[in-house]
């Protein structure tokens, strides 16, 4: 059971991944950061499951509040667990939403589930495997948004950067749909630009939100791609992500067609790891 803020203690633990930690926050009695080998996975305040507290996940969660009215229960998979923070956000802000959760660490999934467990309410499977390998066994057409948050020693793995995964994102998706990316690049944004050009063979509609410093190529950081077959809600997107904490800023349209640059397209024959962060960025 989570500790109460007076008992609370860092937990740390060796988990498939490598080394977790979570670490209680101080400023918010029954929340913590989880870290795995010094890298931000998640945080969790288990007294308000709406907080978001990193700016990429506070992005997310607009994309799940505008995917269909407010309130309106929807299915969503997530790829990639961390601490299950989205998916207590939905099951927060959209009851009786059905989620599937797909992590790869077990042993982070136990950790997770003893120290900071999901809300009884909370219809949330998890299953502990592969993304790809999970995605895979979600039936066509279930999912109204998929979000792919999936990291292994801070880089996304290769199977998860190509078309055909991004293929078979679609096929899980009901009609207008809405499939999320939390992808981390820096300068000269080579992955991103690939990114944007791999989802373009599979997806009509595309934005992206970020810090502008790193859109601009000045920094290394987290952008959130969003795909659909249909029209986005891109100017509410903006103004909901310009008014955050930590604003950001939203391209589609002719300005992220430019952004890409002619980049090509990545499949399962030439994929790679997203690139690793420099030294010292998460300190």
């Amino acid at each position: 059971m989570a500790r109460r803020r007076q008992d609370a203690e860092a937990v740390v633990e060796e988990v498939d991944g490598g080394l977790a930690e979570l670490i209680p926050d101080p400023d918010r009695t029954r929340a913590w950061t989880l870290l795995v080998d010094g890298a931000p996975q998640s945080h969790v305040d288990l007294d308000d499951p709406t907080h978001l507290e990193f700016a990429y996940q506070r992005r997310l969660g607009h994309i799940a509040d505008l995917i269909a009215p407010q309130g309106k229960p929807v299915r969503v998979v997530h790829l990639g667990g961390g601490a299950f923070t989205l998916a207590r956000y939905v099951a927060a802000t959209r009851p009786r939403s059905t989620q599937q959760v797909v992590e790869r660490d077990g042993a982070l999934v136990q950790l997770v589930r003893r120290e900071l467990p999901l809300a009884s309410h909370a219809r949330v499977r998890v299953r502990a495997t592969d993304a790809r390998e999970g995605l895979a066994k979600v039936p066509d057409g279930w999912a109204d948004l998929v979000i792919a948050d999936v990291f292994s020693g801070a880089r996304t793995p290769a199977h998860l950067t190509s078309a055909e995964f991004l293929a078979d994102v679609r096929r899980v998706l009901v009609p207008g749909g809405h499939y999320a990316a939390n992808l981390a690049d820096g300068p000269p944004l080579a992955h991103l630009r690939r990114q944007i050009a791999t989802a373009a063979t599979v997806f009509p509609e595309l934005a992206v939100a970020a810090d502008p410093a790193v859109l601009r190529g000045k920094r290394f950081g987290n952008v959130v791609l969003l795909a659909s077959d249909l029209a986005l809600p891109v100017a509410e997107l903006t103004r909901r992500i310009a008014g955050d904490p930590h604003p950001g800023r939203v391209e589609h349209g002719a300005a992220l067609v430019d952004f890409t640059g002619g980049a090509t397209a990545v499949t399962d024959v030439d994929a790679v790891a997203s690139p690793a962060p420099p030294p010292g960025v998460f300190r």
